[in-house]
This record gives structure tokens, C-alpha cells and sequence, in this order.
């Protein structure tokens, strides 16, 4: 654990909203050195997305349970994050009054990622502050399940995460943040729902 102490303790502190100090593909390789066989191996888990696409594939629908990782900490920020997007969803849904759409139901827990985070997004009428308002959301829940250990393998985790984040930041810019935002959520809806109906609305959030 004397590797975790110093990769910990020797990281630049993190603010959201800064430049990153680094990629995240650069402390994917600063850090799997430093950490045993079992915990680098999990660091490739580590992604925004709790359960990102595979390669040539549709990729698992949100509608469904996530496999444990190993790590409490990733298990937790991914039902975050499913929350989240199901809740992201499910506003959608209601919003563009889509006939015999079937908005999977968000997990009771954890409930801020519907309480809050996609609250504030769906008062906001700016595509990009919507994008800002969500990683925001992402920033604070990463904190909160982090815990107070601050030199173990979560931590680690925590900083990958922070970095992803800050780097999705540091390319919006008024034009990418609208076509980001419009891609992401539409990709969300289309993976949590059945079918595509003809006439589909603008994404939440969107200007009409």
C-alpha cells in the first residue's frame, strides 16, 4: 500500500472547472504501475459511462442491472451514474409526450441523481449549461463516494473519474457542447427505450 500512499499523496489537487493537469490516458499509465495486478486491472472499469459501448457492438441497455466490479467504489458511482441517465430519461420521456414509450424506472437509490442533478437540468433552457449542471452533479457524487481514505485504490479511482470530467469540459465550447448534449441523450433514450417514433421532438433542453 506504500505505492498508494505516494501516487496519492504526490497528485495535483483537482478543481473542477480547471484545465486537467493531465489526460486521463496518462494517469491510466502513471497509476497502473503503482497499483497491484488486481486493482490495475480494474482501473480500465473506470469510465463516465456505466456501461460504455464495445467496440462493433449496440452495447447493454441501462434498463439493466450492472455486474459487480470489485470495487465498491466503482459499483456505487455506476448506480450513480445509471440513475442518473435513467432519470435523464424518463424527463425526456414525459417532456416530448412520446406515445407507448416505456421510460425504464429509475432505481429508488441513490435518490439525489434524480432529486437534484436532473432537476436543475431540466430548468435550465442552455444546452451547454445543462452539460456543465450534469458533470457538476458527476464532480460532487465523486466526492461523496470517495469517502474520507484518502490513500487507497478509490481514490485513485475518484482522481481517474475528475480527470474524464475535466477534460469533457475543457472542450465545450457553445456549437460542441449543443451537439454533444443532443448526441448523448439521444443515445441515452434510445437505449432505455424500444423503438424510434417518426416526428421525435427536440431533446430536452433543447431550443426549438
Amino acid at each position: 500500500m506504500g505505492s498508494y500512499y505516494y501516487l496519492a499523496s504526490q497528485l495535483p489537487y483537482l478543481i473542477y472547472g480547471q484545465t486537467p493537469p493531465m489526460s486521463s490516458a496518462a494517469f491510466r499509465d502513471l497509476a497502473k504501475p503503482l497499483l497491484n495486478d488486481h486493482d490495475s486491472a480494474l482501473l480500465d472499469l473506470v469510465n463516465l459511462d456505466p456501461q460504455p459501448q464495445k467496440a462493433g457492438g449496440e452495447g447493454p441497455s441501462y434498463a439493466d442491472d450492472i455486474p459487480a466490479s470489485g470495487s465498491d467504489f466503482i459499483d456505487r458511482w455506476r448506480e450513480w451514474e445509471r440513475s442518473l441517465r435513467l432519470n435523464m430519461a424518463r424527463h425526456r420521456s414525459i417532456k416530448t409526450r412520446r406515445e407507448g414509450a416505456a421510460p425504464v424506472e429509475p432505481p429508488i437509490y441513490p435518490a439525489d441523481a434524480a432529486a437534484a442533478a436532473v432537476k436543475a437540468v431540466v430548468a435550465t433552457e442552455s444546452p451547454l449549461e445543462a452539460e456543465i449542471l450534469i458533470d457538476k452533479a458527476r464532480w460532487n457524487a465523486i466526492e461523496y463516494l470517495q469517502g474520507i481514505d484518502y490513500f487507497d485504490r478509490s481514490t485513485i479511482y475518484a482522481y481517474l473519474l475528475k480527470l474524464m470530467i475535466l477534460e469533457r469540459r475543457t472542450s465545450f465550447k457553445t456549437e460542441e457542447g449543443f451537439t454533444e448534449y443532443k448526441s448523448l441523450y439521444a443515445s441515452i433514450l434510445d437505449r432505455v427505450q424500444e423503438g424510434r417514433l417518426p416526428g421525435q421532438e427536440a431533446p430536452m433542453g433543447e431550443p426549438k
